[in-house]
């Protein structure tokens, strides 16, 4: 049996579960995430250093610098897991495609699964908060789409509502583009999503019109390609400036659609 068409699939670590996979033996059980965001959604739990052979407990990993590039190693016997990481991480993501996901969680500061802001070090000096778990990276490399966060940024209320929204927006755009679509059934998408998409980013839903505007003269996969990263890319979260007004800016123009059938 294929996937439910309502069925939203989001990768993640598996230590936020509360499967005990940590080098201490111990998980990171993140209780919003298990408990609250697991009552919607179907999870597809992944830790990388289990799944290359890694027991637990086991010595921990870092990122190192070496010889211009960066290496997953063992923290203090230096035994070098780069390879075989990247062979897994490769073959993980191919699989994941087939299971269809529509956002991932990842486990902070991990060498493994670490967004951002992973440490790295170097034969001397302090080390630098610049590095991308290993996985993680080749993970956003094959789905540069995908709505992915850290479990610690969705502490923050903005933050969280922000990827839940990009989450099950990338679900309808993917269900949309999936089966074949007239130019039609496009201006009807857009339609639909153009308030959404005008609440986060005026001038990236003018260029999506622009796309809709010319679709009867485009091929639809190239159509499918340019419109699909605008569409997610206007979703982002911005934090400065007029971006607080632009909801309500995009719910005066849909009541202007309505004062013609409501009285006052």
């Amino acid at each position: 049996m294929g996937r439910r068409r309502s069925e939203i699939r989001i990768g993640i670590s598996s230590c936020l579960l509360g499967q005990k996979v940590r080098f201490d033996g111990g998980h990171k059980r993140d209780a919003f995430i298990a408990d609250r965001l697991g009552r919607f959604v179907t999870f597809v739990p992944v830790c990388p250093e289990v799944e290359i052979g890694l027991g637990t407990p086991r010595e921990t990993l870092r990122l190192v610098r070496r010889g211009g590039e960066t290496r997953l190693v063992t923290t203090h016997t230096g035994i070098d897991h780069t390879e075989k990481m990247l062979r897994y991480a490769a073959r993980k993501v191919r699989d994941l495609a087939a299971r269809d996901l529509s956002g991932f969680v990842l486990k902070k500061d991990s060498p493994s699964c670490g967004l951002q802001r992973v440490k790295v070090y170097k034969p001397r000096g302090i080390p630098s908060s610049s590095g991308r778990g290993m996985f993680a990276a080749r993970l956003l490399a094959r789905f540069p789409l995908l709505p992915v966060e850290e479990e610690g940024r969705l502490q923050t209320p903005r933050l969280r509502e922000n990827f839940l929204e990009r989450v099950f927006a990338y679900r309808r755009l993917r269900n949309f583009f999936s089966r074949p679509w007239t130019v039609g059934d496009l201006l009807r998408f857009h339609t639909t999503e153009k308030p959404l998409i005008l609440a986060h980013d005026p001038a990236a839903c003018a260029k999506l019109a622009q796309l809709v505007a010319r679709a009867r003269s485009a091929k639809r996969k190239e159509l499918a390609e340019q419109y699909q990263p605008i569409y997610m890319a206007a979703l982002r979260f911005r934090t400065a400036g007029p971006a607080t007004r632009r909801p309500t800016k995009a719910l005066l123009r849909l009541a202007g659609q309505f004062k013609g059938l409501l009285g006052s």
